[in-house]
Formats: C-alpha cells, structure tokens, sequence
C-alpha cells in the first residue's frame, strides 16, 4: 500500500482525447458542430453527407465565408475561436458554436480533413489532421466556403467507438439534427445523404411552411397552424413565432416538437411540456404533436453552456417561459377553432344517463343507458391515423405510466389472495384479444332517499362471488370513474378504465398469441412519411411484416399498406404503423426493444381507445359484467400501462381515521 495517494499530470494527448468525449459523443456530436460552424460562417447552403450512420464518413459542405491559410491553422489549435475574446462575452453569446474548439475537439478522435476558401480569394487551403495533429497543410483548388471531412470516428478510442449503436440508429440521431437545424434556418438550403441517398432537401426560400412540407411531408404541413405573439412587458421572452399542428396530427414520440431558443436548437422540457399543457384535453394520451417554436430570449437571461454540447438551456425564468409559450399556443389553437373548452378530442363530450331518485326503470331508460354507453366507447379514426379518445382519468389529460411493470403480480401485491392466480404473461408472449368491452343492456340506477339499495334499485346487498376479489356488495359510482364497492374487510374503488383496459389487453393479447392474424385491405392504402419515418421504412420492413403490417415503398416517403393485424383493423387502421415505426427506430437506441415488446405497446394503446372512459355513468348490470371480466383476468391489479385497477381500503384503516378505538363505539 503506498504511504500517500499521488497525482499525476495527464499529457496534452489524453487531455485533448478527455475533453473530445464530453462533446464529441458519437456522429450526431460531429454532425451538430459542423452544421452549426457553417450556419455562423453565413452560409446559404449546407451539404451534410454520412456513410454508415457516420461511423465511417461525415462530411459537411458550405458555401459561407470560408478561412485563410493562417485562421485554418489557427482553427484546429485548442481554445480558438472566431466567436468570443473574453470572458465578458460568455454572456452574450449570439453564434452557435465555436468553430475553432470544435474542430480541435473533433480532430482529437478521427481523421479530419478540412477544405476552405474565403469569399473572393484566390486560392484555397487542405489542411489534414489525425488523431490531434496537424499532418499536412497544401493549396488546393475548392469553391468558395468550407469542406469539412471526418473519417474513422473514435478510430483511436476503441473503448468508446465499442459503444456506438446500429448504423441505422446512429443515423436517425444524424437525422433528428439535421431535420431540426433545417427547420430554425428557412433561409438556408439544408440538404441530408445517407450512404449515397438523399433523405431530404429544403429550398432554403425563407419559408418555413416549405421547409415543413421538405422534413415531415405535405399531410404535416397542410396541417401546421401559425403561432405568432409578442411578448408582456414583464415576460421572459421577447417574442414566440412559428407552427404547430392540428390536434389530430400527431405522433407517439415527443422528438417532433422541436423548440429554438435565439435561433439554436435546445432541448427545453419546460418549452415541450407547455406546448402539450396547451393543447389541453384535445390530445390522446401520449400523443405529441409537431411544433416548430421559434423564442426570442434576452441573451443574458439564458445559460446555453450548462450543458457541454450546449443541448440544453437554463432559463432565468422558467417559470414565465412555460406561462408565456401556453398562452401563445392555445391562443393559436382557438383562433383556428382547434380547442374546445372540455370536451374529449375529436367529439363531443358524451351525453350521461340521469339518475332519478325513487324513479322505476323504463324500456326508454335502458336504451338512453345503450345508446350513452356505446357513445362513450366509440373510437373514430382521424386524418393522421391517431385514434381518437378522451383522457381516462378525468385529472390531467396526460399521465405517465407506473415505473413498475403492469404485467408484473405477486401474492405479496394482491390485497386478497382467495385463490391462486399465476402471474401475467410476459411482454415477449402477449398477444391479443378482442377489444370489446362488457356494455350489456341494463336499468338505470334507481335511489330511495328512504331506502338502502343497490344499483338495480332492490331492497337487499346481494353478493357477489370472485375468485381474485374478495366477496363484493356494489354500492355506486364516485364522479362516474370510480365503482364503489363494499367487501367484508373494507372499501374498494375501482378505476372503471382501467379495468376495462386490462380486460380488452388480456383479450387482444389471447388473440395476438402463436401466428399473427393479419386482414387483407380491400383497398390498400396509401401513406406518407416523415423523412425519418421513410429513412428507415427498407430497414424495419420485415420486422413490421412479422406483427402483421405489410406495405411497400412506391415513392421516396410514401408506402401502400396491403395488410395489417386483425385487431388493429378493427380499431385505429392502418396509420398506426408510423407508430410502430417509430418505436422501432427509437428502441435500438434505448435497449435495442425486440419486436415482441413492440407489439406489447401496441397492444397495451390498443386496448385503451374502445375502453369504458372516466365520467361515464354504468349500469348495474355493466358493473358487474365488468367486475367479472376483470376477475378472470391473469392479472386485474394494474391497466397494461401500469395504473393501479382498484383501491383497497381496509376497515382497521376506516376505523383508525374515525377514531373507533376505545369500547362501546
């Protein structure tokens, strides 16, 4: 053991190699620093190339000012740049990057290769770099601007380049960069090739409508809606411009709502979550819509270096931010007559049945109950393909799911244990089941202010026998979301959503099980993609065979839909695979999600459009349908989103909140 710990200088090698990994993080890094370069270099057009996701070649072309001989040597030296002197210009910075720290940082893990020629020069400079040194530098012929090639990414950190993902998941990053540095610059003619095919290309005409319509598609861009607002006196922000899409255009991945803060792209949580807040309980749950949100911010009120790549921001008053962006954008909205003040998105809210007291059951009340009841199950298919469906909860429109797994039981988590039940099935075996729901016809709810009755209006407490429950006395619903319900040990409230969530996701996944049963279109259907989607469309096609979808591409974004799974068309149709899709891309880059986990979502969103929704009066007879669908559920104690089907509160707990603990009371 030695005496002391000691502390050794690291060589300018390892130092430049550290410093390259918090910026330099895979492709996409690259990618990022040299489009941003050429955006401050004003540049009217910029040409980004990737070979294999990036891993083998990145190349970035602009037609801005370019460099000398002197300022390209200079560039490549560490702590350079064109964009600041002193420190006192930190807090104003209004450039994007620092092209001389980036491509030191850059040059430090790969082979580097810049080409440059300044406006009106006469000759232009090749400068090659590898691994942090200058190898060469010559004159070379080039157009005006700069050329800037990266070749063997992480070719001398093994260690890192190990963790790079799939090509293709290296790509869609590359993509998501692009895309949105193409979106904040309308004037600039942002093209995208991958492995010698173009993805995208915008006009670079000032329009940001057309540079939509080039990224995402004309079905996105014919839906986006003008957002434009100057700012309060006492508001953070100078002023709020740009798009956002129709309530029915959305996605189930929140990467399309892309915020700019003074003109760079940023990921801000509060600037996304206050767009989603705006749009109120017009949007599924996880829904997300497209927006391009352009915020004028103050320089000094806002820190984009609290993150070394310069992703994220801190913003002095957040609060304000996420005040200011709500109001800009559902004022957006109403102009447009998108929102409505609280009925669910896409239809009106559902008529309720009345609840007379001491009033007997009619042949008019049962069928007002059917007719009330199959309202609020019906889904309708809307123009991007997204189902339309209210909140299930009748607090915030948008809830995210228990961290725990809703396909997980134990005896330990059952608050009964009258039988014994064996566990859920897992993800990678789920399948599908039918997607109706129990809605039989039934007598209204009856009350005698002088009597104690059930829901049927007797007399008695008949009970009712299950295996998972406890012996139940229905009582009523609480806010028509919750049954109410009396066991010999306590109280029980029922989340009428979600359990009949978990009853048409145990029922769909039976279904799904063994061989995917697949329904021919009569007409097959055409869709179109988002460049991202289509990117990655060839790659995800077998795949997307297996769960049941098969199309094919008959254009650079459009693909005609034959065939999909027997439970998806009797629900949403066939747009839904732009969500499957997109899980598919974005699950190689989280933990490489298999196919089977992937149809599990989909069965799991599935099962929640034809559901029972929260503030839907039942009947008796539908309550206790449901109660024993429920029960013969593998697992009835969670939605297959991980909500909690019931509560249980025991009659000790009753007892201690009343007080009940001395003789005679």
């Amino acid at each position: 053991m030695p005496d002391a710990e000691e502390i050794t200088e690291l060589d300018d090698a390892t130092v430049d190699k550290i410093a390259a990994g918090e910026v330099v993080e895979r492709p996409a890094s690259v990618v990022k620093e040299l489009v941003e370069n050429s955006l401050d270099a004003a540049a009217d057009r910029v040409e980004v190339a990737v070979e294999r996701g990036g891993k083998d070649l990145v190349r970035v072309r602009d037609d801005g000012v370019g460099m000398t001989e002197a300022a390209v040597r200079k560039a490549v030296r560490q702590h350079t740049t064109s964009k600041i002197r002193d420190a006192d210009d930190l807090d104003g910075v209004g450039t994007l990057g620092f092209r001389g720290e980036a491509l030191h940082t850059i040059g430090a893990v790969s082979r580097l290769t810049i080409r440059t020629k300044p406006r009106g020069g006469d000759r232009g400079t090749e400068l090659r770099m590898e691994g942090g040194e200058v190898a060469a530098v010559e004159p070379t012929g080039c157009p005006e601007g700069t050329t800037v090639e990266v070749t063997d990414l992480f070719y001398n950190t093994p260690a890192r380049e190990k963790y790079l993902k799939q090509d293709r998941t290296e790509f869609a990053r590359v993509n998501d960069v692009v895309t949105r540095y193409a979106l904040a610059n309308p004037d600039v003619a942002v093209s995208l090739e991958h492995d010698g095919r173009e993805v995208f290309s915008t006009t670079g005409q000032r329009d940001l409508r057309a540079t939509v319509l080039a990224v995402y598609g004309r079905q996105v861009a014919q839906s986006m809606v003008p957002v434009e607002a100057e700012a309060p006196e006492d508001g953070p922000l100078e002023g709020i411009s740009g798009y956002v899409s129709h309530p029915e255009t959305t996605r189930s991945s929140r990467d399309y709502v892309s915020t700019f803060v003074n003109g760079r792209w940023v990921r801000s949580g509060a600037a996304r979550e206050a767009v989603v807040e705006a749009y109120g309980n017009q949007l599924a749950a996880d829904r997300y819509p497209f927006a391009v949100l352009f915020l004028d911010v103050p320089a000094d009120s806002v820190d984009v270096n609290v993150h070394p790549r310069k992703m994220e921001v801190r913003f002095a008053d957040e609060a304000g931010l996420r005040e200011q962006v709500e109001t800009a954008v559902r004022e957006a909205l109403l102009d447009h007559g998108l929102l409505r003040s609280s009925a669910p998105r896409g239809r009106s809210a559902p008529d309720q049945a009345t609840i007379e007291p001491s009033s007997p059951s009619t042949d008019t009340d049962d069928a007002t109950t059917d007719s009330t009841t199959d309202t609020a199950k019906t889904s309708e298919a809307t123009d991007d393909g997204s189902r339309s469906r209210p909140s299930p909860d009748t607090g915030p429109a948008r809830s995210s799911a228990s961290p725990s797994s809703p396909q997980e039981s134990s005896e330990d988590t059952k608050p009964w244990s009258r039988t014994s039940r064996s566990t859920a099935r897992s993800s990678s075996t789920s399948g599908s089941a039918s997607s109706s729901s129990p809605r039989p016809s039934r007598s209204p709810v009856t009350n005698d202010p002088d009597t104690q009755t059930t829901l049927s209006g007797d007399d008695a407490h008949p009970t009712t026998e299950y295996d998972n429950f406890p012996s139940l006395r229905v009582l009523g619903q609480l806010h028509d979301t919750y049954i109410v319900a009396e066991a010999d040990d306590g109280l029980l409230l029922i989340d009428q959503h979600a359990a009949d969530e978990r009853v048409n996701y145990e029922r769909l996944s039976e279904r799904f099980e063994g061989d995917t049963t697949t329904q021919a279109l009569a007409d097959p259907v055409e869709l179109e993609l988002t460049a991202r989607e289509a990117a990655h469309f060839d790659d995800y096609q077998d795949a997307l065979a297996r769960l049941g979808f098969h199309a094919n591409r008959i254009g650079d974004r459009t693909v005609e839909v034959t065939t999909v799974p027997g439970f998806v068309a009797e629900s949403v149709g066939p747009s839904v695979i732009r969500d499957v899709l997109a899980d598919l891309i974005e699950g190689e880059g989280v933990a490489e999600k298999t196919v089977e986990a992937i149809a599990d979502d989909l069965l799991s969103d599935m099962a929640c459009y034809p559901s029972i929704t929260g503030n839907t009066s039942l009947t008796d007879g539908s309550v206790v349908d449901l109660l024993s669908a429920l029960d013969d559920c593998e697992n009835p104690w969670a939605c297959p989103h991980g909500r909690p089907v019931l509560i249980h509160i025991d009659s000790a707990e009753i007892d201690d909140r009343f007080e009940r603990d001395y003789p005679g009371h």
